[in-house]
């Protein structure tokens, strides 16, 4: 395992359109979505623990979440666990870890990936990842891995990449917002775009000076604390200086600027699980096309539905097609998968009538 390779695992996202399981308190990334006995972090930390020593794996997440990480990944020690006081995004966290990564090793190559994602090849995964960082290592250039479209999705953001270009690494044209329908089938039309799955391997070096010369305000900031990182005085340093920061994406701040992007074209099945409707995708099925996690279930009249309960409930369905069912001690979902998207606002509306408690 290669000394020089570290993980940057984001752990902080609140995944509200997986209410009710996930809340405020407890994330998704902190579940067993996907009924597997291995929580999504889990499954992640796992994935990048194959060619990542446990050492330089730190996992970025807000403060709230230190216990449960170290409840859920026994290996991982208090220093590894990167903690923000307040939620500013993804650069300021991004910048905070390539400073910490810095101080410990100046040549080290770093992923930054997301703790919530399904990936079912992983040794697909590392491969890729070891040729980016590969050109990370000879080469002072940002790479990301690009997943390629199967249907026009509305709910990604697109990288287009030079079509002309022959080698595995393709260079980035530029980053694309999330577009409408039409716009998302002309980009799947053109042949030459991959939906952004925020998976990102740079020098460490490379990230740091792209933030002194394209967010100098951002890097000054943080750049006052490397003395401390790293040592006792970190965390005071950040508690006083994190709330400071810019709210800003790493897409924006960065990479929507920079000039040396290649992209890989992922060469493994990839899911962000952002939805209740994207996890049913993923799971087996039964005859009806029903979803069931933990459960035991009777259907009847009850087709291409998402069944999830506590470990063992038994639930019965009965004449209702494409739902969400979420039941879950105190609060039970059912609801429409064609408004999953709905989700956030029935969650508002929750809180506001009966309280934060169950948010």
């Amino acid at each position: 395992m290669n000394k020089n390779y570290y993980a940057v695992l984001m752990a902080g996202g609140v995944g509200s359109r997986f209410w009710p399981i996930s809340t405020t308190e407890n994330p998704k990334q902190f579940h067993d979505m996907l009924g597997t006995g291995q929580t999504l972090i889990q499954k992640t930390f796992q994935r990048l623990n194959k060619f990542v020593p446990t050492q330089n794996i730190l996992i970025l997440t807000n403060e709230r979440y230190n216990e449960l990480v170290l409840e859920q990944l026994p290996m991982v020690k208090q220093e590894q666990v990167v903690l923000e006081p307040a939620m500013r995004n993804t650069a300021p966290c991004i910048l905070y870890a390539a400073l910490k990564i810095q101080k410990m090793n100046p040549n080290g190559v770093m992923i930054v990936a997301p703790s919530d994602h399904w990936i079912e090849d992983e040794e697909a995964f590392a491969r890729d990842v070891e040729l980016c960082f590969d050109k990370c290592e000879k080469e002072k250039v940002l790479c990301t891995l690009g997943i390629k479209p199967t249907f026009p999705n509305t709910g990604f953001g697109y990288i287009e990449y030079e079509k002309e270009n022959t080698s595995a690494l393709k260079k980035v044209r530029q980053f694309r917002e999330k577009p409408n329908y039409d716009t998302a089938k002309d980009f799947l039309a053109k042949g030459n775009f991959l939906w952004n799955a925020g998976i990102f391997m740079w020098g460490v070096p490379t990230i740091v000076n792209a933030f002194k010369n394209l967010q100098p305000t951002q890097y000054g900031l943080f750049e006052t604390g490397i003395p401390h990182y790293n040592t006792p005085n970190e965390q005071a340093f950040i508690k006083e200086n994190y709330p400071k920061a810019e709210n800003i994406s790493i897409d924006y701040a960065i990479l929507e600027q920079a000039k040396s992007i290649y992209v890989l074209p992922a060469t493994f099945d990839w899911n962000d699980l952002g939805t209740w409707g994207s996890l049913y995708d993923k799971l087996n099925k039964d005859g009806d096309n029903n979803a069931v996690v933990n459960s035991k279930v009777i259907t009847q009249d009850a087709h291409g539905n998402m069944i999830r309960s506590p470990k063992d409930k038994i639930v019965v369905v009965d004449g209702l097609n494409d739902y969400i069912i979420v039941d879950k001690e105190e609060v039970l979902l059912i609801y429409p998968k064609s408004k999953e998207q709905d989700i956030k606002q029935v969650l508002g509306k929750v809180k506001n009538k009966f309280g934060n408690k169950y948010a």
